[in-house]
């Protein structure tokens, strides 16, 4: 039985348009038209020398902005300061103690300088890139910028500044303040503390180009310390004597800058006035310089301040500066004697007069 549906039948009113052969003739008619002027429109592109339509062209990347030198006045213990072009060889380090000049108290040495806030160094090798270890440096260094002129005194030693004996160790910020203010000295700040270990001379070490582990207590092995026994008031003690490689101040007779100051590099941090700091957030104001006994940057400029005020590592010790005196005290003069009282002059007596 054939089914009579309204839908079967091609001719009926209801049925589907695009079943029938015209409308599937149109569809071809158009799509073969679109089809050929698409290839004569190709075929025009290639063919003319500008072509017909302008086909957008990939836009060249943007030249890379020059990078600024990376400078020795870095922050943190991840940074460096290195492989930028070197300059004019710097005049060679000062050798020769300087004469007393009575500008300082006893103990301290006077340092007078221009102070160069943005130096350029290239180094040779690294002994480790990832932590900004040099051995070598080039022997060449460049200031970028205008000096400061600076002058100041600053102690021999570290805290408390005796030679022979080890320097204080595990104090924060306030209190090392506090020590230098309780001697009539304050902390010195970071460019001071800069100059004096660097010298005229700008060295990227008290002593020279080259790192050298027997010139300063420097490089020594690292041990881990453990943190909760540190933080027991009852085991900080034993914790620090087990962690301590400290030597005593002066002992190493090589490990002394071109101003004439002793374990700059090594030995112990030495908290600083980082004027450029803050007090709330990194970089703080209470930086440490030099390094300490491990294997370190242990180098003249770099600076880490990214410890705040009450920090107490088991490695950081101090160093106190001071203002020097305007002029050199005068020695006293013995007061000369009183004049002498002169005797009154008499009266001279009125001649009689003769009648």
């Amino acid at each position: 039985m054939e089914y009579a549906g309204r839908f079967s039948d091609p001719d009926s009113r209801f049925a589907d348009p695009r079943s029938t052969p015209s409308f599937a003739m149109q569809r071809l008619t158009q799509l073969y038209r679109v089809g050929r002027w698409l290839v004569v429109m190709g075929m025009a592109a290639v063919i003319l020398p500008d072509g017909l339509i302008e086909w957008p062209q990939p836009r060249p990347a943007p030249a890379p902005a020059p990078t600024a030198p990376e400078l020795e006045t870095d922050v943190g213990d991840a940074t460096k300061e290195q492989m930028t072009p070197a300059g004019t060889p710097p005049p060679k380090p000062i050798t020769q103690r300087p004469t007393p000049t009575g500008q300082c108290p006893e103990g301290m040495v006077y340092v007078s300088g221009d102070f160069c806030p943005g130096l350029a160094h290239t180094c040779k090798h690294y002994l480790d890139e990832k932590k900004d270890r040099c051995g070598d440096f080039y022997e060449t260094s460049r200031c970028l910028g205008p000096t400061i002129k600076k002058k100041f005194c600053i102690d021999t030693y570290e805290y408390p500044n005796q030679l022979g004996e080890k320097p204080l160790l595990s104090l924060d910020w306030d209190a090392a303040r506090q020590l230098c203010e309780a001697a009539d000295k304050r902390l010195c700040t970071a460019d001071e503390w800069t100059l004096s270990c660097e010298g005229h001379g700008r060295l990227p070490y008290p002593y020279g180009y080259a790192r050298d582990k027997e010139a300063c207590n420097i490089d020594k092995p690292y041990i881990s310390p453990d943190d909760r026994a540190y933080a027991n008031p009852e085991k900080r003690a034993a914790e620090v004597a087990r962690l301590d490689q400290r030597e005593a101040s002066g002992s190493r007779e090589s490990c002394v800058s071109p101003f004439g100051v002793f374990d700059m590099t090594g030995n112990v941090d030495e908290w600083v006035d980082y004027e450029r700091g803050s007090f709330t957030q990194a970089p703080y104001r209470s930086g440490l310089k030099g390094g300490y006994w491990g294997p370190v940057r242990n180098r003249c400029r770099p600076i880490t301040a990214t410890h705040n005020r009450w920090h107490t590592g088991y490695q950081v010790g101090l160093r106190c500066c001071r203002d020097p005196d305007v002029r050199p005290p005068k020695e006293a003069q013995p007061a000369s004697p009183p004049p002498k009282e002169r005797a009154p002059k008499k009266k001279s007596q009125p001649r009689a007069q003769t009648p």
